[in-house]
């Protein structure tokens, strides 16, 4: 048995039962999904998850939920950071736990995690931490949290996939539609298509993504100021590195350091 059957044996293994896993198992997975929902939570790094359409970039102190059946390919360096999984069986909810989404942790949600700090494992109906672990599923939707909004979509399309590739590489250089467009020897007009049609975005809204996720990753990684961030993700300009960050993320560079 592989390990990705192991760990789908594992989540699936009783159908009323809330999960708790608290070990780094699911790190550079291939695709899978699970019969349970899943809250994901994430202390002290960024992790990763993959589906068909997007990527998904989580930062610290913040919770994905999955829905059931959803699939999804999760990373993350286990040695960066802190991974919570809690699995809940199906029921009638909400609209809210039929869609996948990334939200802050809150000081609510933060001081019921802290007090099941050390749960892990099946509970099943009839225990009080069962029942504490619902009433924490229940809570998620009546936060009415504004949700993380970094996604960046993916595609198939082979030519488009070597120009965005391209672009991560270049992304510390000024990076405009018409020179990407000459380089690969296709026009503007089908350029703007090409991103419109295979990944729903803009050329403009793409290049904003990804220097914001170069900016998080490297918030991550080093302690260049966040004057330093801006010139090495592309900006000349520090107040529009700022308003742009905090625009995708709601959090200014600095408090997104702070959450690390």
């Amino acid at each position: 048995m592989s390990f990705l059957e192991e760990l789908s044996r594992i989540v699936d293994q009783y159908d009323d039962s809330i999960l708790v896993m608290r070990q780094q198992t699911e790190q550079r997975l291939p695709a899978h999904q699970h019969k349970k929902g899943q809250l994901l939570l994430v202390y002290g790094g960024i992790a990763y998850l993959q589906t068909r359409e997007k990527e998904y970039y989580i930062p610290a102190n913040h919770y994905i939920w999955i829905p059931q059946y959803y699939p999804h390919h999760l990373m993350y360096n286990a040695q960066d950071l802190q991974i919570i999984n809690i699995y809940f069986p199906e029921d009638i909810g909400e609209e809210f736990y039929n869609d996948l989404g990334i939200y802050p942790v809150s000081k609510l949600l933060s001081e019921m995690l802290s007090f099941s700090e050390k749960w892990q494992g099946n509970f099943f109906p009839g225990n009080w931490e069962y029942d504490f672990l619902r009433t924490l599923k229940g809570l998620l939707p009546k936060e009415n949290l504004q949700k993380f909004s970094i996604q960046l979509p993916t595609t198939d399309d082979q030519r488009l996939n070597m120009i965005t590739a391209d672009l991560r590489k270049r992304i510390s250089e000024p990076l405009t539609l018409e020179d990407t467009a000459g380089k690969f020897g296709i026009s503007v007009r089908s350029m703007t298509r090409l991103f419109q049609s295979k990944l729903h975005i803009s050329f403009i809204q793409y290049i904003k993504m990804l220097r914001i996720i170069k900016a998080m990753e490297l918030i991550k990684d080093t302690e260049l100021t966040v004057t330093e961030l801006a010139y090495e993700v592309g900006y000349s300009n520090i107040s529009a590195f700022s308003n742009t960050f905090l625009q995708l993320t709601n959090m200014r560079p600095t408090e997104f350091r702070a959450l690390l």
